[in-house]
């Protein structure tokens, strides 16, 4: 019989592994997440699979129907927008706390992880995706502040959703030199200099997104977390 604790350590795999797949557009808004199809993907039951579910739709994630079909949520235009402008609040803070406190060695890990998006994209518009937003994840995680990191790390990952529903193909050239930018203002300790920098690069994503018609092919559940999966 599986341990309770083993059951927890699945959900938070299938978790982590969903988040990613979204977060790179493997699994679009609207796509169908079935708990059948989810637990033979990761060799779970279907109850952990439900569970897992449970927890996205909790993040705003997922959108669970009666029919316990779930999907991956699709926010409405005037989520999008309140999503941009809650994370812009959210992030100016980051920005406001880091400045007075970040160290050389949190610095060469932002330049190293921007370097590491210039590479990216090169080769995988998916990765360049997911370290764009890792970015913004560890800027929260180095203030120290459990509560600042967990929002900003939920609200950048619906912000996924929200360029995914609507956003313009991706391009990650102008992210990188504004990622550059925040991470020049911190260095030199300059709170303000931070906080515009921060609010100019969310702002201007947020002016990335734009409504688009929606693809209507269905595409095999398995297939797509194929690569997410780390059993």
């Amino acid at each position: 019989m599986t341990s309770k604790k083993a059951s927890i350590d699945r959900v938070i795999v299938i978790c982590a592994a969903l988040r990613r797949a979204i977060i790179e557009r493997a699994l679009s808004p609207g796509d169908r997440l079935p708990e059948d199809s989810l637990g033979e993907s990761f060799g779970v039951s279907r109850t952990i699979a439900r569970q897992a579910l449970g927890q996205l739709a909790a993040e705003g994630l997922v959108n669970l129907r009666r029919n316990r079909i779930a999907v991956v949520a699709t926010p409405t235009i005037e989520e999008a927008r309140d999503t941009f402008e809650i994370r812009i609040a959210l992030e100016a803070l980051v920005a406001d706390c880091l400045a007075a406190s970040i160290t050389p060695e949190q610095i060469k890990r932002l330049r190293g992880h921007i370097s590491d998006q210039a590479k990216a994209d090169l080769t995988s518009d998916s990765e360049s995706i997911r370290l764009a937003t890792d970015f913004h994840v560890i800027l929260a995680e180095m203030t120290g502040r459990p509560i600042l990191q967990r929002y900003v790390t939920e609200v950048a990952y619906r912000s996924g959703l929200a360029l995914s529903a609507y956003g313009r193909p991706h391009s990650n050239d102008c992210a990188i030199e504004e990622h550059r930018q925040i991470v020049d203002a911190l260095e030199a300790g300059d709170a303000k200099m931070a906080a515009e920098a921060m609010t100019h690069h969310l702002g201007a994503v947020a002016q990335r997104a734009h409504v688009h018609s929606k693809r209507e092919d269905r595409r095999d559940l398995s297939s797509i977390l194929a690569p997410y999966i780390a059993f």
